[in-house]
């Protein structure tokens, strides 16, 4: 019995376990099927929905960004075209292109270039918020909502490495101060720093802003007219070198291809820390990289606002899109890509790695901004110092429709005035009868504001409100007599400030035939929605000026600081 026992327990575990095997595999299998039948049910559902979403069809977001953050925005594109992101029933597919700051405002407010530009944007990244104070000062209607940082960029000053380590209680405030490098020890000779145009360059116009604060600033109005300002940008304009780059990118190659301090014709530039980072990394980086010297004291920070545009380009998904797209730029995940990009964000303390010449040095304290009025006029005082200043002659509209507007353009000339440092200027009245039977005159010959600041004040002050509007008889006038006394070598420019058309005397083809070419731009500040916008473009693109529109005349005085600090 016991054998017969032991028998049967060994055919008990005598038992094959492959079929056992084989039953589990097959379960786990059908099991599996099943997991993955749903999940691509669940995908293909997700997918008909979304197809179904997007019953209006396909719609591309173009952001333009500035080069320095747009491989970085790129990347934070491609993240969130892998969400498949539908707006208003429209798939949205997005392409970030690379362009700088001043071309995307000439382009915006005057005619886009899309064989240069690509397509016009329905978004802008700049590096900084002077471009959507620009744009609005010019434009306000072609700013579809309020900017929101993405990011922020101390200033630095871009040395070569062996200027760099002497520099290391250098002050913003010293620029206007500081001539010879023996001021910091070595025998190198003179110290200069290449500002190239603020108007189109953003690290010398916060540079500027850095050197007239004296603290932590904000710059302000009363700041500008003050003798003090004025002192430090004569002094300040007169350490500047003979031969100026014309942008940041171009300083920092001359530095980067200079063997020696100074062999480049200037010592330092300013320059944001995240375009530092991309000209030492780059495809044409330099031999040996520049050092980026984080200045001592409150540190100017370019603030690389995200703009959504607006405007007869932009549709309603468009704009729906780029604020969509704004918000997940801000969120933690694509911070820390922009952060890789060289971008200084709160969530994370990321930093690129390798990053020859920059050392992510901790800033304590940020200068506050000038507000934008103030930028504007900042940029329009330092045009008014720099190589002698411009010759500027006003022709002011004081038909009827300006009586209300017309306390706010004396405001603004009369701050104009009292601010400009040195250069020429000239003021002149339009309506229609204005002196006896011509409907202009000239109450201020165009001359040295230093010499005529109290007669142009009194002019100012004094212009009052006549019938009619005789725009174009009246700019032919005004024209000639300042191509009569064009200065070679300065910015000449006429400056047109009105709220209406013209309504009598010679016509549009007639005045463009007196135009005498481009050499001496008009530009015009158009107040409010009367005016044929048409012909002024026309005339000022006759000329290389410009057109700037405010919606009322609040926004003269910002509009007019933006004209008279461009070049052109």
């Amino acid at each position: 019995m016991s054998r017969h026992r032991s028998l049967r327990a060994k055919v008990r575990r005598g038992i094959a376990k492959w079929p056992v095997a084989i039953v589990v595999v097959v379960v786990l299998i059908g099991l599996g099927w099943g997991a993955w039948s749903w999940i691509g049910g669940v995908l293909d559902r997700r997918a008909q929905a979304q197809a179904q979403d997007c019953n209006e069809g396909d719609s591309v977001l173009r952001v333009a960004a500035t080069p320095s953050v747009a491989e970085a925005v790129a990347e934070v594109a491609r993240a969130w075209s892998v969400t498949r992101p539908v707006v208003y029933d429209h798939c949205i597919t997005i392409e970030v292109i690379s362009t700088d700051s001043s071309a995307v405002l000439d382009g915006l407010t005057g005619t886009w270039d899309s064989g240069k530009l690509g397509e016009r944007p329905h978004a802008w990244v700049p590096d900084s918020m002077l471009w959507a104070n620009r744009l609005s000062a010019l434009n306000a209607k072609l700013v579809g909502g309020a900017p929101k940082s993405i990011g922020t960029s101390p200033l630095l000053l871009a040395a070569p490495e062996a200027g760099a380590p002497v520099l290391k209680e250098f002050r913003w405030t010293d620029m206007p101060e500081v001539t010879d490098w023996q001021r910091y020890g070595p025998n190198w000779g003179r110290f200069s720093v290449a500002m190239p145009d603020p108007a189109a360059n953003t690290a010398s116009a916060l540079a500027i802003q850095a050197a007239l604060a004296g603290g932590k600033g904000p710059v302000t109005a009363d700041t500008l007219n003050s003798d003090a300002a004025k002192a430090s940008l004569t002094k300040l304009a007169a350490t500047v070198p003979p031969e100026v780059p014309t942008t940041t990118r171009e300083a920092l190659r001359r530095l980067g291809d200079s063997a020696t301090v100074n062999a480049a014709g200037f010592s330092v530039t300013p320059v944001s820390e995240v375009d530092l980072y991309k000209h030492n990394t780059g495809k044409e980086a330099p031999s040996k990289p520049l050092v980026g010297v984080l200045p001592v004291g409150p540190a100017p920070v370019a603030d690389f606002p995200y703009v959504s545009l607006s405007g007869p380009e932009v549709g309603e998904a468009e704009e729906r899109a780029a604020q969509a797209f704004r918000e997940f730029m801000t969120e933690p995940g694509q911070q820390k890509l922009l952060a890789h990009g060289g971008l200084r964000v709160e969530s994370t303390q990321d930093r690129p790695s390798p990053s020859p010449g920059v050392s992510w040095s901790p800033v304590t304290e940020n200068l506050v901004a000038a507000d934008a009025t103030t930028t504007q006029q900042l940029s329009a005082a330092w045009a008014s110092a720099d190589r002698g200043g411009q010759v500027v002659t006003v022709l002011a509209d004081v038909s009827t429709s300006m009586k209300p507007r017309l306390d706010k353009v004396k405001a603004a000339l009369r701050g104009q005035v009292d601010r400009s440092v040195s250069g020429s200027f000239g003021l002149w009245e339009f309506a229609r009868s204005v002196d006896g039977a011509k409907p202009y005159k000239q109450l201020v010959g165009t001359g040295p504001v230093a010499e005529k600041r109290e007669a142009l004040r009194r002019a100012i002050d004094g212009l009052k409100t006549f019938d009619g509007s005789q725009l174009y008889t009246s700019l032919g006038a005004c024209y000639e007599a300042a191509h009569d006394g064009y200065v070679a070598g300065r910015v000449n420019r006429v400056l047109v400030i009105t709220d209406g058309s013209s309504d009598g005397g010679i016509d549009l083809a007639a005045l463009k035939s007196a135009l005498k070419g481009k050499d001496l731009p008009v530009s015009f500040i158009a107040i409010g929605g009367e005016v044929d916008r048409a012909a002024l473009t026309d005339i000022a693109e006759t000329t290389g000026g410009s057109v700037s529109v405010v919606e009322n005349e609040g926004g003269v005085e910002a509009a007019l600081g933006q004209v008279l600090s461009t070049s052109a």
